[in-house]
């Protein structure tokens, strides 16, 4: 029975990874009707475009205008996990309200009147000055961004350069709900005649009848970056019709992701900007010593609150959670998969071609006891307009003298990505980390603490990830494993270490299914996410295996509920690498390190999460600890059977409950974490970098 399930699902492991292997090129066939590039309708309605636009900004009959602008500038961090898929952390916000100018035919000031920031990690972050405010013109006929630091003079599609720079295809007819009303716009998309020109990706939303431009979504090419740091930069620019005649500004986004320019590391700093523009009056005089100066004026600094300041009518935390989206996914991420459809082979991203990389800081360093001191190194070399990686990596084991590493190759297709690999490697054979890797090597070599247990793999693989939507990916592997057991080669600087259990279970033949919920990002009132691992294997037995992972957070009030839940089954056959291990830090605090486990096992925690003032320790000019403290009292309860003689967790015997108290520090980033084991009285006590941080480290 386990030899046919396991044969049926390597069948469909391997047609899907067939099918999506192949989805990108076949997505343009997929299409109904196909695009057409540069056909005479497309032509002719962008040139339609371009000579509303060139009039407009001659004369539009608009002599001025003024305006009301309110946003909000975020600060974010990705960290930690393969291909930063995981939702954004919120380092620094600020909330500005501008009073914008215009007058015919192109001068615009702009003046930061109210401007208040919270910050929610230490930073010193500082912004161009164009990042504190709208864009007006739609850019104009050239494209600059970051005052001409980041991006200079790329050609805007919609001018008379445009026509020569660009392909356009026509997309659909659609309709797109704004301030005044419904209205119906036709689709064109766009692309560089030549990548290698500073120039954009995206699409125009053009109205159907007069041509002009209601909606902009576009990205830019490698060369368009000035910046060896940008990863990319996505913008979002949305007109509205005032006035019935006029076509000015009415929302704008605008994403800019960098990552460091010299290592491929899993760590993204990105700047998120979402403005909305109302109260406009048309045709005012506006006097000249309001237009004289820089661009943007005003205020230069945020301010601080002060007792009786009617400018802001709610607390900044109630603002950001009113506008939860920006910070979120949904709307740049629908952006980027859209412009990689267009770009095709191409890629996009800016960064360096070739880069160390490190998976973590503990790929480069770290101690365990069958390892010892390890050393490591890796590369990223892009190939084929950058949509071909290969990845080399390499380490070695002062105390067990072995190397391990491996090769891969990464390879974008559209919005999917197919891999290739050999490795070997050592690892902790369970699912979930228990402890930062770095904190691991400290207690290790200084204590004798240990907190993983570990088998050496040998294995090689295909696979492709595939996003499904833009929160929801599917992952498909097939893959030759080979598990050996490892002893102990280190000595720590105190204490001993203990066994290491007996994991080795020979070469199996393996198909892999993973379907994946992203968390949405910080801010959302209430959050879903979660993923499904589904597995078989042959080899000296046959096996099947299913794991699953939720998490769920929601708004109480000034408070907040989380809960997680894990749990895992696996048939008779089940090798002892590919079990399940629970109890103490992490899982059940309170009962003893990894007690329990086997082929089977369920776990639960649930807090209730609440801010408490403390004082604030200054760290520099730039940062302190804080003014507040995550307090977190919760409950958890953990089950397993099925274990494995001669290894060292056994059976609950029946449900293992506890309960604690967790408060994080320091902005966040120190978890402590102390429980009781309600069945037996024991108690925990572990203090750590955040889990969300854990990735890096």
């Amino acid at each position: 029975m386990i030899r046919r399930i396991r044969q049926v699902l390597a069948i469909h492991v391997g047609l899907a990874l067939a099918a999506i292997a192949c989805s990108a090129g076949a997505a343009a066939a997929q299409q109904t009707p196909p695009p057409r590039w540069n056909g005479p309708d497309a032509l002719a309605l962008v040139g339609r475009a371009v000579a509303r636009r060139e009039a407009a900004q001659a004369d539009s009959g608009l002599r001025s205008y003024h305006a009301r602008a309110h946003g909000f500038v975020f600060f974010l961090a990705q960290i930690g996990n393969e291909g930063l898929s995981g939702p954004p952390r919120l380092v620094k916000a600020d909330e500005l309200k501008n009073e914008v100018y215009w007058q015919a035919p192109d001068r615009s000031k702009q003046v930061i009147t109210a401007w208040r920031d919270g910050r929610y990690l230490p930073t010193d972050v500082n912004y161009h000055r164009d990042h504190l405010g709208i864009v007006t013109g739609n850019f104009g006929d050239l494209i600059r961004i970051g005052e001409g630091d980041e991006v200079r003079d790329a050609v805007h599609p919609l001018s008379w350069a445009g026509l020569a720079a660009y392909d356009f295809a026509l997309g659909d007819s659609v309709a797109i709900r704004g301030p005044r009303g419904v209205v119906r716009v036709r689709e064109v998309r766009v692309r560089p005649r030549s990548y290698a020109r500073p120039l954009v990706v995206g699409t125009l939303y053009l109205d159907a009848e007069s041509a002009e431009l209601v909606r902009f979504r576009f990205s830019f090419t490698p060369a368009a970056y000035l910046d060896k740091q940008l990863e990319s930069i996505d913008v979002v620019l949305e007109n509205s019709l005032q006035e019935g005649r006029f076509w000015l500004p009415y929302r704008q986004e605008i994403e800019i992701r960098r990552r460091a320019a010299w290592l491929d590391f899993p760590l993204r700093w990105t700047i998120r900007g979402r403005w909305e523009i109302d109260d406009y009056d048309l045709d005012v005089a506006i006097p000249p010593a309001v237009l004289a100066g820089p661009a943007i004026g005003g205020l230069q600094q945020a301010e601080r609150a002060v007792p009786g300041d009617s400018t802001w009518d709610r607390p900044l935390s109630d603002a950001i959670a009113d506008v939860a989206a920006p910070l979120n996914r949904e709307e740049m991420e629908s952006l980027r998969l859209e412009v990689e459809r267009i770009a095709g082979a191409h890629a996009l991203a800016g960064l360096p071609a070739s880069q160390l990389s490190a998976g973590s800081l503990s790929d480069l360093v770290h101690v365990n006891r069958v390892q010892g001191l390890t050393l490591g190194a890796g590369a990223t070399l892009a190939l084929a307009q950058r949509r071909l990686r290969v990845r080399p990596s390499l380490a070695f084991g002062t105390s067990d003298e072995r190397v391990t590493g491996g090769l891969s190759l990464e390879a974008g297709l559209g919005a999917t990505t197919l891999h290739v690999y050999g490795r070997r490697r050592i690892r902790d054979f369970s699912d979930v980390p228990v402890i930062s890797r770095a904190v691991n090597s400290f207690t290790s070599q200084e204590g004798g603490d240990d907190h993983g247990d570990y088998v050496l793999l040998d294995d090689a693989g295909i696979g492709v990830d595939h996003p499904t939507s833009v929160r929801t990916r599917v992952g498909l592997e097939l893959a030759i494993e080979r598990s050996r057991s490892v002893d102990v080669a280190a000595s720590p600087a105190n204490g001993t270490y203990r066994p290491n259990p007996p994991l080795g279970a020979g070469s199996y033949r393996i198909a892999r299914l993973r379907l994946e919920r992203l968390g949405g990002g910080v801010a959302l009132q209430h959050d879903l996410g979660g993923s499904l691992l589904i597995e078989g294997g042959d080899g000296p037995t046959d096996y099947v295996r299913a794991a699953a992972d939720v998490r769920w957070r929601t708004a109480l009030g000034g408070t907040s509920l989380l809960a997680w839940a894990r749990g895992g089954i696996g048939s008779d056959g089940l090798p002892a690498y590919r079990s399940f291990v629970l109890g103490g830090r992490s899982t059940l605090p309170g009962e003893p390190f990894r007690a329990y486990g086997g082929r089977r096992y369920a776990l639960a925690h649930l807090e209730w999460r609440f801010d408490v003032p403390a004082p604030a320790i200054p760290l520099g000019s730039f940062a302190s600890t804080g003014h507040r403290v995550i307090l977190a009292p919760f409950v958890a309860a953990g089950w397993a059977d099925r274990s494995y003689a001669g290894l060292p967790w056994a059976p609950t015997g029946g449900i293992r409950p506890v309960a604690g108290l967790a408060a994080e520090l320091f902005l966040g980033l120190i978890r402590v974490e102390a429980g009781v084991g309600l069945r037996d009285g024991g108690f925990g006590l572990s203090v750590d970098v955040n889990p969300d941080w854990w990735g890096v480290l």
